[in-house]
C-alpha cells in the first residue's frame, strides 16, 4: 500500500510537471522565434520553462564573453563559441536531472513490488501448512483461507508494479523527447549566435526615478 501511494503521487506529480513545462516551452518558443533579432530575443521575460532557462544561460554566456577581462580566469578562458556551448551543455544536463527525478523510485517499485507480494505468498503457504499440521487434514476448509491470502498478496504486488513500470516507461520516453528538443534548440541557438558574431547587446534598463532631496539631507540608499 505504501508503494502504491508513492507510485500514484509520483505519477500525478510528474504528469503535472511535464504538462506545465510543455505548455510554457511552447509559449516561450513562439515568443523567441517571433523576435526580430537575437538582441530582441534576449529581452524576453524569462519564465520557468526549460528552453527559457537554457536561453538565459546562453545569453548570459554571450554577455560575459564580451567583458574586457574575459580571459582573466579559467572560467572565461574559452573562446566565445566554446564558452556558449559549454554553458548550454551544462544547463541541458541540469534540466535532464530535474526531469529525471522520481523515475528511479518508479523503477525500484516496479521491480521490487512483485517480490514483496511473493513474501505474502510464502507466508500464506506457511500458514496453510501450519493449519494442516494442527488439524491433521488438508481439506479445502483448512487451506482455503491461507491460500486465498497468499494469492491476494501476489495480486496486490503485481497491481502495484504494473502502474509503476508503465509510468516509468512513459516518462522515460517523455524525457528523451524533451532532451532531444533541448539539444535541437541549443544547436539553433548556437547557429543564431554564430550569425550574430557571438555578441549579444545587453538590453538597456530604465533608471528608476529618484525623489528630490534637499541639498543638506544625507544621501541614503545609494546601493538600493
Amino acid at each position: 500500500m505504501l508503494f502504491s501511494v508513492i507510485t500514484w503521487v509520483l505519477i500525478l506529480a510528474k504528469g503535472v510537471q511535464h504538462y506545465r513545462l510543455g505548455k510554457r516551452d511552447k509559449q516561450f518558443t513562439k515568443q523567441f522565434w517571433s523576435a526580430s533579432t537575437l538582441d530582441a530575443a534576449s529581452a524576453l521575460a524569462s519564465d520557468a520553462s526549460p528552453k527559457s532557462r537554457l536561453a538565459n544561460v546562453g545569453f548570459a554566456a554571450l554577455h560575459v564573453s564580451e567583458s574586457g577581462d574575459a580571459s582573466s580566469d579559467l572560467e572565461h578562458s574559452w573562446d566565445r563559441q566554446e564558452l556558449l556551448e559549454r554553458h548550454l551543455r551544462q544547463q541541458i544536463q541540469k534540466e535532464y536531472q530535474s526531469l529525471e527525478s522520481g523515475l528511479a523510485v518508479l523503477a525500484s517499485i516496479g521491480s521490487t513490488a512483485p517480490f514483496v507480494g511473493l513474501f505474502g505468498t510464502v507466508f500464506g503457504i506457511i500458514h496453510a501448512l501450519g493449519a494442516i499440521g494442527k488439524s491433521g487434514s488438508a481439506s479445502i476448509d483448512v487451506v482455503a483461507g491461507p491460500i486465498g491470502e497468499a494469492l491476494i498478496a501476489t495480486g496486490v504486488g503485481i497491481a502495484v508494479a504494473v502502474p509503476a513500470v508503465l509510468a516509468f516507461n512513459f516518462y522515460v520516453r517523455r524525457l528523451k523527447v524533451t532532451a532531444a528538443e533541448l539539444d535541437n534548440y541549443a544547436t539553433d541557438f548556437v547557429n543564431l549566435a554564430q550569425k550574430n558574431g557571438f555578441r549579444v547587446t545587453r538590453p538597456a534598463t530604465k533608471a528608476a526615478p529618484q525623489a528630490v532631496r534637499p541639498a543638506s539631507a544625507p544621501q541614503q540608499g545609494a546601493y538600493a
